[in-house]
């Protein structure tokens, strides 16, 4: 694996040549299937991927190092700093994604990182001061309602409407590391409460 990095300008997301050392390391101790690729994507989670030929909802999680509260506190650090985020780079096609839904406010695709069979994450395309719920106006209430919305039309394109979670991350405390809105919607397993 080639070393790379994809960077905003608040140096956000890095993946480095050693991890993938570390990726190779940890599979050969967990005697994983040759059958499974190696994503990293981001410096705290290492997260074995079945191929394409496996089911979805039949994905490994493997804790890797690094701390989430630590890197929850640097992105606030920069959180209003109007810079670029990766969502806004996902948002112009920048950096490819999974798009599971879009209309003309709202875009929603596969969690690079999931933490459930059925992880999307929900953002409104124009940003207008919301990096986080906490920040909300009265002049939001269109968009975060369109939000919750689509977080409905996803779980039902998805299979889930019977069962699925909405997660909303807001500030360093709640572990939020892109300030740029977004919900979370998971499902595909039990979800147990209460969370976190």
């Amino acid at each position: 694996m080639a070393a790379a990095a994809a960077a905003s300008s608040s140096g956000s997301f890095f993946i480095l040549r050693g991890a993938y050392a570390t990726a190779t390391a940890t599979a050969a101790s967990l005697k994983a299937s040759p059958r499974t690729a190696f994503s990293l994507f981001s410096p705290h989670r290492l997260r074995l991927s079945p191929t394409p030929s496996l089911s979805r909802r039949s994905v490994s999680y493997v804790r890797a190092t690094g701390n989430e509260e630590d890197a929850a506190k640097a992105a606030a650090a920069t959180a209003d700093s109007g810079a670029s985020t990766i969502f806004d780079k996902i948002i112009n096609k920048e950096i490819p994604s999974t798009i599971v839904y879009e209309d003309d406010k709202v875009l929603a695709f596969r969690d690079v990182n999931p933490q459930a069979p059925v992880h999307v994450l929900v953002i409104p395309k124009l940003r207008d001061g919301l990096t986080q719920l906490g920040k909300a106006e009265e002049r939001h209430g269109n968009i975060l309602g369109r939000l919750m919305y689509a977080a409905k039309i996803v779980a039902e394109k998805e299979g889930i409407l019977d069962g699925f979670r909405v997660v909303i991350n807001n500030g360093p405390g709640a572990c939020q590391s892109v300030y740029h809105l977004h919900l979370h919607v998971l499902g595909g397993r039990q979800m147990k409460w209460p969370p976190g």
